[in-house]
């Protein structure tokens, strides 16, 4: 009985070897997971895809899949690492079709046109050691998801990513082979590393986008350099000019909130000084203000715009209690709010207000969780990477998407000539809109601001400026 029980064991470790050594020329390699691996790690270790990876392992698309230590991942070949034992193709001729009577003759290279590539670097902290690190890996994903829709549409895309973490020598990276053959990068998120990966960029004609805050003026020398993020003394500025362009006829009422924290005082003071150069009057009351003193700061005869001096939503609670018990003693006052980015975070809780009071928020980016394409790529996100969005405004994931989608298809209609106008691009974004503007001879900085209203219909509009 026990030689039967040995030969039985013995037989089926010979199959499961056969098994493997038949596998052998279908994989690359076959790795066994640690305890702290993860499928970007894995995938990066690799230099391949995350969708590659899970082509050759279909049990990571499964809901619920997680990586555990000892699972034997299978890694694919790929076009960059090729079979070495896989058949090549045939060189024999194939057949023609034959000829009609005055039929034209062409040439199989007019009928059948190659399709660019769109050549894609990140260079970015894609890590899992902090903060920095897991925000840039969401939006790497971003990115990924962005190129797996374009390739549905039939725009390729060849993507190479490299960790550049805060105390990384860029020059190091930048030495790699395929990073000199880009056609556009997207980083670096640390302005130290701007001035070298700028100048690399700008001589090997690859176009850089930065995609977050940095300090720093390279966008005004580096022709092929692309700045998204808008500082605040440009996002009051142009607060500053749709206020005025919006509430013509108004009267606005600036609220002091008593927060010694604040940082909107170069809105409010901004605005008051061109409201001043105009000639436009205008009342200050206080959040402790008396509910008579409060309400004489309201005209009766025109609409009433309200602005606070702080973004928190404590003042914002009291301001909109005030502003209910106003409405009780004077209820044909009109009165429009128009508030800060800052806001957008309270949706959730001041949504009936908001639209109660008629509110404005000026910003630069909207998410809006109802919309189909959004909710669409939200579970998309969960499918591909079995996990949630980390919560943040603007989410990390829906930047690298919109980004993505935004240059891959104006480089793939324009080539090297994209500029990233609003006239040059027809994307419509889920959540962070570019439309770039030239700045002097240097390259180009992201223009695009919109107004979300919530309007007293219970409407919900973006006004894109």
């Amino acid at each position: 009985m026990k030689s039967f029980k040995r030969h039985l064991v013995l037989f089926f470790l010979a199959v499961f070897c056969m098994g493997i050594a038949a596998q052998t020329t279908q994989w690359r390699d076959i790795y066994k997971a640690k305890k702290k691996d993860t499928i970007f790690g894995i995938a990066n270790k690799y230099s391949i895809s995350i969708p590659e990876l899970m082509e050759a392992n279909p049990e990571m698309k499964k809901e619920g899949y997680q990586l555990k230590k000892d699972d034997y991942i299978f890694i694919p070949y790929t076009k960059d690492f090729p079979n070495p034992n896989a058949k090549q193709a045939s060189t024999a001729p194939k057949a023609q079709p034959a000829k009609t009577a005055g039929s034209p003759s062409v040439s199989p290279s007019a009928t059948a046109k190659q399709e660019p590539v769109v050549k894609i670097g990140v260079m970015l902290p894609l890590h899992d050691v902090d903060g920095d690190g897991r925000r840039m890996v969401e939006y790497y994903r971003g990115i990924l998801l962005a190129c797996d829709q374009l390739r549905q549409e039939g725009i390729s895309t060849d993507i190479a990513a490299w960790n550049v973490p805060i105390d990384a020598d860029i020059r190091q990276t930048l030495l790699e082979a395929k990073a000199k053959d880009r056609d556009i990068i997207f980083g670096p998120l640390y302005t130290s590393q701007v001035g070298y990966l700028s100048h690399f960029c700008r001589n090997n004609g690859i176009k850089l986008v930065i995609p977050f805050s940095i300090n720093g003026n390279e966008v005004a020398t580096n022709p092929n350099l692309f700045q998204v993020y808008q500082n605040q003394d440009r996002i009051n500025s142009q607060s500053i000019s749709v206020f005025l362009q919006r509430f013509q006829g108004c009267h606005p009422v600036f609220v002091d909130c008593n927060d010694t924290t604040s940082k909107k005082g170069g809105f409010t003071f901004g605005l008051r000084k061109q409201l001043e150069k105009l000639g436009i009057q205008y009342s200050i009351t206080n959040l402790k203000s008396s509910e008579d003193y409060f309400a004489k700061a309201f005209s009766a005869s025109k609409p009433n715009v309200v602005i606070l001096n702080t973004g928190r939503s404590p003042e914002l609670n009291v301001c909109l209690a005030k502003l209910d018990g106003m409405k009780v003693n004077h209820p044909n006052v009109q009165v429009s709010l128009f508030g800060y980015t800052d806001w957008l975070l309270y949706t959730n809780v001041y949504l009936e207000y908001f639209h109660k009071y008629d509110t404005y928020i000026p910003t630069v980016f909207y998410y809006n969780p109802l919309s189909s394409p959004t909710r669409t790529f939200e579970q998309s996100y969960r499918r591909w990477f079995r996990s949630e969005m980390m919560w943040a405004l603007p989410h990390f994931a829906l930047t690298g998407y919109d980004q993505a989608e935004f240059f891959v298809r104006g480089l793939h209609a324009k080539g090297k000539q994209f500029s990233g106008t609003a006239k040059e691009s027809s994307y419509k974004p889920l959540q962070t809109p570019l439309r770039f503007e030239r700045v002097g001879n240097g390259g180009y900085q992201n223009g695009a601001f919109m107004l979300i209203h919530y309007a007293t219909n219970n409407k919900l509009e973006a006004i894109n400026y």
